[in-house]
């Protein structure tokens, strides 16, 4: 890996990792839940789950990419560059994903974006699920 993809990496992570809990979400990343499922089944968009493993245990979203959190400073390259194709991150409630997305996009990704109410809203809406 080249010393500059380590370093952002490992900033990345440090920012990641001091987060505070309960900042706020920067609104003008937020997409909604419908809006970010006509994305994603468009083809428009590529949505990210950024939930560990073992929240997969109930499902996630067809056609979504699997990326924990806990993974992100090191698997960071494998995310999708082109700023025409929106990144929609994904986690439980919208907490991580809000945050996580905050720091991307200080870090030079600026076609991040999270998703309002995460997998829990998904869910309780019955949409589709598979098992991954």
């Amino acid at each position: 890996m080249p010393i500059s993809t380590f370093l952002k990496a490992a900033l990345l992570a440090l920012s990641i990792m001091t987060l505070n809990a309960c900042s706020s979400a920067n609104p003008a990343m937020q997409v909604s839940l419908d809006e970010g499922r006509a994305l994603l089944e468009s083809g428009r968009a590529v949505l990210v789950d950024i939930r560990e493993p073992s929240e997969h245990a109930h499902g996630v979203a067809p056609g979504m990419v699997l990326l924990p959190m806990s993974q992100l400073a090191s698997r960071i390259n494998e995310l999708p560059r082109d700023p025409a194709q929106p990144l929609l991150l994904i986690c439980n409630t919208q907490n991580r994903s809000a945050r996580v997305a905050e720091q991307l996009h200080a870090a030079g990704l600026t076609h991040v974006r999270f998703v309002e109410g995460g997998m829990s809203a998904w869910a309780r809406r019955g949409w589709p699920m598979v098992r991954p």
